[in-house]
């Protein structure tokens, strides 16, 4: 059967539009249940202890003034970051606005709500260039396109992982679709991470490579 259309086989062909993609991506990052988040954020708010607290009142105030730019959530493994993470993300689309929640890993994106990995959702380029301006794979018209220029926050977890031009892609590609010349398109992103853990990991690379290709030696640290 393989190779055959469907139409010879005497199946239904499928009808697809082009605004079945966009309405797919759209639901995946609107349909949340605003009675469960409200109910989430009503029994964990309380919990934040003092510098969570503060933390999370500066991202949500910087939501709030459409700020735009980068944070960095940085804490020792077992400080609560995914916990403030995930409240961040509830208030957000407890809102009816979009909140997009990635990870460097697969195992980190299964703890964040709604989580993806970052290369998933970003369409992160597999290779990176020395000397290249990188994109990501996302044009405009497309539903992903759109969920990146309506969206409000976008989450980064375990962001120390990731080669520093992953982050500079994603920032071409949000100046790019929102049109706006500021880092990362005016959007606020949230990078959180511990780089007492792993670096990015280099193929045959020295600690040298390792380094360079760290967060910290992108123009947006």
């Amino acid at each position: 059967m393989g190779g055959k259309e469907l139409e010879k086989l005497e199946l239904p062909t499928p009808q697809r539009n082009s605004g079945d993609r966009l309405n797919s991506a759209m639901l995946r990052e609107t349909s949340y249940d605003v009675k469960e988040l409200d109910a989430y954020i009503t029994a964990n708010e309380p919990l934040l202890v003092p510098d969570q607290r503060a933390a999370y009142n500066a991202i949500l105030d910087q939501i709030e003034k459409k700020a735009g730019g980068i944070i960095f959530l940085d804490a020792p493994g077992g400080t609560g970051k995914t916990f403030v993470i995930n409240l961040l993300l509830a208030k957000i689309r407890h809102q009816s606005k979009i909140a997009i929640a990635v990870a460097s890993s697969g195992i980190a994106a299964t703890l964040l709500q709604g989580g993806r990995t970052a290369h998933s959702t970003l369409k992160l380029p597999l290779k990176f260039l020395e000397n290249q301006i990188h994109f990501c794979s996302i044009t405009k018209g497309t539903g992903e396109a759109k969920v990146l220029q309506e969206c409000e926050l976008i989450v980064w977890d375990e962001c120390t992982m990731a080669h520093r031009y992953a982050l500079e892609a994603l920032n071409h590609t949000l100046q790019d679709l929102r049109n706006n010349g500021k880092n990362m398109g005016g959007v606020v992103v949230l990078i959180a991470g511990d780089f007492r853990q792993t670096l990015p990991v280099i193929p045959k690379g020295t600690m040298a490579d390792e380094l360079k290709a760290c967060l910290k030696s992108s123009y947006l640290w």
